[in-house]
């Protein structure tokens, strides 16, 4: 029976066929989306590359956060805007499941960061005194690496046993290649259990982190209350991550929700939207959520603007 299965080199992205009457207006709101995305995180990494009063921990993290974003955003736009232009919306396989890679290897570094993140401040307000000990150059390397390294190894375990199945279809109704979507299409069912129970093991690793993230917020709110400084420090660099934290579970949980349960007849266009949220609202808010609340980048942006002024 194995024999009689075709291998499939080509898929096609079915997600846009509803789209066809509105492909350059699509095409120009995605291409200015993705200029303000390219903007606003690269203005903010510069900002902290270039200003040495910003090489603290929590600057340079939220410098490789912007960056994650850099990496997720460019999996998915150039190759969508080439496809608003093409008739045609066709990926290798091997394309798809790189694309695949790089989607959910953002969404969980993503994560991973905003943990390290949340760590940080822990640290920060909680244990002041040790702050610069515990959060040395060394260990900050090491948790740079970890938010970066282990969901790649993780989400590239997912997609080397993905690799391994023989599909029966190779249309995928997304806009983008979906590990999940692409396990469906398998021929045998039963080859897939252990991407099923691989795939759980990271939602679960995941979801660890998440509660890691609300433990630790958990405990800065319960600290800060008793002291008017503790609550200073946490409105003006806790809240900022809280707002990104919530952000990015909204717009990855409704997708997760959508892709899972949702019914096939709700329109195209909707699970279109629903798909691309945690591309689109993540990577434009958190770099102008951070520049509007933090006071040392809100000055230097200040005082770039007021030199170019003068």
């Amino acid at each position: 029976m194995m024999d009689n299965v075709s291998v499939i080199t080509i898929l096609f992205l079915s997600g846009l066929n509803e789209t066809k009457n509105h492909r350059f207006t699509l095409f120009s709101l995605t291409l200015l989306c993705y200029c303000v995305i390219l903007m606003v995180n690269i203005s903010l990494i510069l900002t902290i590359i270039l200003d040495k009063n910003l090489h603290e921990p929590m600057y340079i993290l939220l410098c490789t956060f912007c960056m994650n974003g850099l990496y997720g955003t460019t999996g998915f736009y150039p190759k969508f805007l080439w496809d608003l232009l093409s008739p045609a919306h066709v990926i290798s396989y091997s394309g798809c499941l790189l694309q695949a890679l790089v989607m959910y290897s953002f969404a969980c570094s993503e994560l991973a960061f905003l943990a390290v993140m949340a760590y940080d401040r822990y640290v920060a307000i909680c244990r002041p005194l040790e702050y610069h000990s515990i959060m040395s150059k060394q260990r900050l390397f090491k948790l740079v690496c970890f938010s970066w390294l282990t969901p790649l190894c993780i989400i590239g375990t997912n997609i080397f046993l993905t690799s391994r199945l023989k599909l029966c279809s190779p249309y995928i109704a997304r806009l983008f290649c979906v590990n999940w979507i692409i396990v469906t299409l398998a021929c045998f069912p039963n080859e897939t259990i252990v991407n099923n129970i691989v795939a759980y093991i990271t939602i679960l690793i995941y979801v660890f982190h998440g509660v890691f993230i609300i433990w630790s917020y958990m405990y800065l709110i319960k600290t800060c209350v008793s002291s008017i400084e503790n609550r200073a420090k946490f409105m003006q660099t806790c809240v900022p991550h809280l707002l990104s934290l919530l952000t990015f579970l909204f717009t990855v949980l409704f997708d997760v929700m959508n892709m899972r349960f949702a019914s096939k007849d709700l329109p195209q266009t909707f699970q279109n939207f629903v798909a691309i949220e945690f591309l689109v609202i993540p990577p434009i808010m958190n770099p102008l959520i951070y520049g509007f609340k933090l006071t040392k980048i809100q000055n230097r942006f200040l005082n770039v603007v007021s030199f170019k002024i003068k």
